[in-house]
């Protein structure tokens, strides 16, 4: 489109997407790869909390998101259920957001290993303690689990096999940034059946 310059130009999402966070990363005070993440569970029932967006992969109709979890905790229960997610990715800084809508499969093994392998010996442990999502008797018990598990499995503690990762692959994509008087500038992707993204300007 002839006014997509400037914030949005260039003619790959992923990259758009990069490089809108290599700037938040310069600005935004604290976890500038925050999401707001968006599940439905079997009722139909909508669901959002906040999580940390770990990777941006590819490029073209290969490219995808990357977070993390306990495979058994609502989010991983209800994605398991659907294979859909969402999430907006907003910087109060530089007054823009991303919104991703998408089908969602699991990134293990090796990948999987290597990023949990690289977070702090105690978020390690942590994962292992927390039956993330159910009920907790108390943090003191959540505390104790963690140094029970300290003392088995030392500094070296291996990746649970219902903690690993999310990729989501974006069927829709949407470019926002704020506009004097709310006329905001909006683009939206939407990817077609042979892989190729559409581009359109949308009303604020």
């Amino acid at each position: 489109m002839a006014d997509r310059d400037g914030l949005f130009a260039g003619d790959d999402p992923f990259d758009i997407a990069r490089r809108w966070l290599a700037e938040a990363e310069a600005t935004e005070p604290s976890d500038p790869n925050a999401i707001a993440l968006a599940t439905v569970d079997g009722d139909g029932m909508p669901d959002a909390r906040m999580v940390l967006l770990k990777g941006i992969e590819g490029q073209g109709a290969e490219g995808g998101f990357v977070f993390y979890t306990n495979y058994d905790s609502a989010k991983g229960r209800q994605i398991a259920e659907t294979g859909k997610a969402a999430f907006v990715m907003h910087w109060k800084s530089l007054r823009r957001q991303i919104r991703v809508r998408g089908h969602v499969s699991r990134v293990e093994g090796a990948q999987a290993d290597a990023y949990y392998d690289s977070r702090a010996l105690q978020s390690r442990l942590g994962a292992w303690a927390s039956r993330q999502s159910q009920p907790l008797e108390s943090r003191g018990a959540l505390v104790a689990e963690v140094a029970k598990l300290s003392l088995r499995y030392g500094t070296r503690p291996p990746r649970p096999a219902f903690w690993g990762g999310f990729r989501i692959a974006p069927v829709q994509m949407e470019f926002w940034a704020d506009g004097a008087f709310r006329l905001h500038d909006r683009f939206r992707w939407d990817k077609k059946a042979s892989g190729a993204w559409f581009v359109q300007r949308l009303s604020p």
